[in-house]
């Protein structure tokens, strides 16, 4: 083994010191190395760089707004601009922006500024404002091989009953539907909280006599009109496209 000392000088003032190993076995070689760590600008407490990258990450507090009587996203934010004044709510707006389908997004600093937004824009619902603040939804995942006693009205009470080790409380797990796949096997797809999906990560439920398996379920919407993804064909805007070679589909 062959170690490698390199020294690095930043601004003369700070060392950092990286090692290298090198390892020849037979005719293989391999490298082995430390994690790069970030030096703040101002010469503080080194940092990982997931680390320092965790630090940026910021709750959003949002609002979206549409009109009843669909009017463009620019008539929208006159209408907002003349009735709500930030300066005189001490609200900092992070971001006021126009999104698809007329609707107008708005973004706060705090959830107290959040709030009073919020209410605000309900108190002068007499423009035709529809005011909502979207949620984050819970994930989902999938229970394999469930028994055919339980069903999407059970599921949540058998699990609390016979896994007490999750912690779960009614209304943490919200069951959804039932899929059978080739082998006549029943499989579940249910809601949970993100404490929930944690431990259902790590562990096996017992649901009667039978010890399930679970794991994220994750499935990718697409159009099949125009093989995008993330949006249905009923609210396509695209042309028709062939899924196979992508481009536009001819019909002979």
């Amino acid at each position: 083994m062959i170690l490698h000392y390199k020294f690095t000088h930043t601004h003369g003032l700070t060392h950092t010191h990286t090692r290298a190993a090198t390892c020849r076995i037979g005719a293989v070689e391999t490298s082995v190395g430390i994690p790069h760590r970030h030096l703040t600008p101002s010469g503080g407490t080194k940092k990982l760089y997931s680390e320092a990258i965790r630090s940026r990450t910021d709750k959003q507090f949002k609002h979206l707004m549409k009109s009843k009587s669909n009017p463009t996203t620019e008539a929208i934010k006159t209408v907002v601009k003349t009735n709500i004044n930030p300066t005189a709510m001490k609200v900092g707006v992070k971001s006021f922006k126009s999104l698809k389908y007329g609707r107008v997004f708005i973004e706060t600093g705090t959830s107290a500024e959040a709030t009073l937004l919020g209410s605000s824009m309900s108190d002068k619902r007499g423009n035709d404002l529809e005011v909502t603040a979207p949620k984050l939804r819970n994930p989902r995942m999938v229970i394999y091989n469930v028994p055919q006693d339980i069903n999407v009205e059970n599921v949540e009470e058998t699990i609390m009953t016979q896994n007490p080790e999750l912690g779960s409380k009614q209304g943490d797990i919200a069951a959804k539907f039932t899929f059978s796949t080739k082998r006549e096997r029943i499989n579940m797809v249910i809601e949970v909280c993100s404490r929930t999906r944690k431990k259902l990560l790590h562990t096996k439920l017992k649901l009667g006599w039978l010890i399930c398996s679970t794991n994220d379920y994750l499935v990718a919407r697409r159009c099949f009109k125009c093989s995008h993804f993330n949006h249905r064909h009923q609210d396509c805007r695209g042309g028709e496209t062939c899924p196979l070679r992508a481009g536009e589909l001819k019909l002979k």
